[in-house]
């Protein structure tokens, strides 16, 4: 990490006339999804993006290697995981970006902020007290539901929102969900998450992809012409791998030949193990654990199916964040079956890429399991219409140019 006095004129022959200071206390390379959100933001316009994020480990070589000028404010963690550390850490982000920022209009005269997720608000609001600046603010999903139950931060935030230029949500269940909890003015957009494949490596040619997918199967046992369903998850309750775990027998005793591969680590682990044993089918159901990005590619070049059935309850604040994973195993041609509901429909097209389900109905789960499980030509029409839907991309420049928003999506 490199402190602000010591970056110089080198960054700023990266960057000739940037315009846009894009802040978040999530960028890479730490592996986050609101920082992979950021950092496909600011390859759209490196040539006018300057990038204010938290440090993290391995952020001074990935920096220096980026089109664009990257500046980090410390990420102390200070008594991290007590009551002490989380009353100080969001004050210290708060600090840091607002002090930063001021230092950076100085050197680059930005015109414009766009504040990536909700978090530490306060410093935004400040900056457009202090700066002849126009912001954008955007969310996420727990973003959101923390200011919502916050009462005293509930109304600082609807004043921001009434102050921004515009608001941008991941998702349109979020953006609902947004105009249900605040009134105000602000245009309001929906940016959907985009696949950028880099994050897998190399790993991406039809022929290295038939290695990997060779070499999966071979470390589980599986036979080339069997089934396999993949999730990939932390596994927690509302993530309902429960439910795909029951199906296996089902799909067994009706003669399909299949194997379920999960990836991921969490509090459920060790009770979904054990009903694997109970049921006889621990040679069917694979635990991979945690799987780095670079090695996810393997994964879905293995399975035949991705499937992830979230259920809504209080804890579950997953329904409001944009599920990319579904659009990766899209990019890799893979149909997905999901659950009907939250911000799973922004991604998830109902007999295009994928097939919706109710996750409370175990008949209609086991039909739809069954019926993509039977039918190879559904799964390369949906995995190929998935990959279409992956490989579009949408504009950031028409939150500038509002004449060009018909024209915002790419294919």
């Amino acid at each position: 990490m490199e402190h602000i006095s010591q970056l110089g004129t080198q960054i700023q022959e990266k960057t000739a006339n940037p315009e846009i200071l894009v802040i978040s206390r999530f960028f890479r390379p730490a592996e986050a999804v609101i920082g992979e959100y950021v950092y496909n933001r600011c390859l759209q316009d490196p040539d006018r993006i300057i990038m204010l994020a938290a440090g993290c480990s391995g952020d001074k070589i990935f920096d220096q290697a980026q089109k664009f000028p990257v500046y980090r404010w410390p990420n102390l963690h200070v008594c991290r995981g007590n009551l002490l550390g989380n009353i100080l850490q969001p004050w210290l982000h708060i600090i840091g970006s607002l002090l930063i920022a001021i230092k950076l209009y100085f050197r680059y005269h930005y015109r414009y902020i766009e504040w990536c997720h909700g978090y530490d608000f306060p410093a935004l609001l400040l900056l457009s007290y202090i700066l002849p600046i126009r912001f954008f603010i955007y969310l996420h999903g727990n973003d959101l539901l923390n200011v919502v139950r916050n009462p005293v931060w509930r109304s600082l935030f609807a004043f921001t929102l009434q102050r921004a230029e515009g608001i941008v949500c991941n998702n349109s269940y979020l953006r609902d969900a947004l105009r249900q909890s605040f009134r105000f003015d602000t245009p309001t957009h929906v940016i959907n998450p985009v696949v950028r494949p880099e994050k897998f490596g190399h790993a991406t040619s039809p022929s290295h992809l038939d290695d990997l997918r060779q070499r999966i199967r071979q470390i589980y046992n599986i036979p080339e012409t069997a089934i396999v369903i993949l999730s990939v998850a932390n596994l927690v309750t509302y993530k309902s791998i429960e439910r795909v775990i029951d199906n296996i027998p089902l799909l067994l005793t009706v003669g399909v030949d299949v194997h379920y591969i999960i990836c991921g680590e969490g509090d459920e682990q060790l009770h979904l193990k054990s009903k694997t044993e109970r049921l006889r089918i621990n040679d069917r159901v694979h635990f991979s654990g945690h799987v780095a990005e670079r090695e996810l590619a393997g994964y879905f070049a293995a399975c035949d199916i991705f499937a992830q059935l979230n259920v809504w309850d209080r804890n579950n604040q997953d329904i409001y964040h944009f599920n990319l994973v579904y659009l990766e195993a899209g990019y890799f041609s893979k149909p997905v079956i999901a659950s009907r509901t939250g911000s799973v429909l922004d991604v998830v097209r109902h007999e295009e890429n994928g097939l919706l389900v109710n996750p409370e109905s175990g008949y209609e789960v086991f039909q739809t399991f069954n019926r993509l499980c039977q039918d190879q030509q559904l799964r390369e029409k949906l995995g190929r219409q998935g990959q279409e839907l992956a490989k579009r991309r949408t504009y950031y420049r028409w939150l500038y140019e509002p004449e060009s928003r018909s024209s915002c999506l790419l294919n």
